[in-house]
């Protein structure tokens, strides 16, 4: 990579990577594993920082895709994950952080599309479009596994209900 190269990558993973940490993090439930999808992504795209149009979409393409290949390798073993403790308490009224763990402990219990859909159009308010561009499916496809996270969500946290605006609030801080 030549030095003006570098230096265009160097000021993108500046710019971009707390944004795509953040991704990360709500698309896996762990800010450990999260930062190490962000990193392979970058990583991956560092070899090919010439050749790509849209370095913003392709590691997001990246995350998402190796994200789900994670998961599928996880799942085929037999493990079984209990209720993490946060690594650091947040200075949160009570009521508002028992929600947001039951949230994070219901989209852990997403497969990894209705996850990726849910954070493409409700975190990074993409539109059904560019989700289904980034995915490689179609418009519908994302419509209903958005439909189906959702319900499930509204089964599995019978709160999200009352209070969906808030909760979409919430995953953006």
């Amino acid at each position: 990579m030549d030095a003006a190269a570098e230096r265009e990558f160097t000021q993108f993973v500046a710019a971009r990577s707390m944004v795509l940490l953040r991704v990360a993090v709500v698309l896996t439930g762990d800010r450990h594993r999260a930062e190490d999808l962000v990193q392979g992504a970058l990583a991956k795209l560092a070899a090919r920082w010439h050749k790509v149009d849209e370095p913003e979409a392709y590691v997001r393409r990246i995350i998402y895709h190796d994200h789900a290949r994670w998961w599928r390798r996880r799942s085929a073993r037999s493990e079984l994950l209990g209720a993490t403790v946060p690594e650091r308490p947040e200075a949160d009224r009570a009521a508002d952080a028992v929600r947001r763990l039951d949230l994070s402990s219901a989209l852990r219990l997403l497969g990894p599309r209705q996850r990726t859909v849910l954070v493409l159009r409700y975190l990074e308010d993409l539109p059904e479009a560019e989700v289904a561009a980034i995915m490689g499916c179609s418009v519908g496809t994302v419509r209903s596994q958005a439909h189906r996270a959702l319900a499930r969500l509204r089964t599995l946290v019978p709160e999200l209900d009352e209070r969906s605006a808030d909760d979409v609030e919430e995953l953006r801080r």
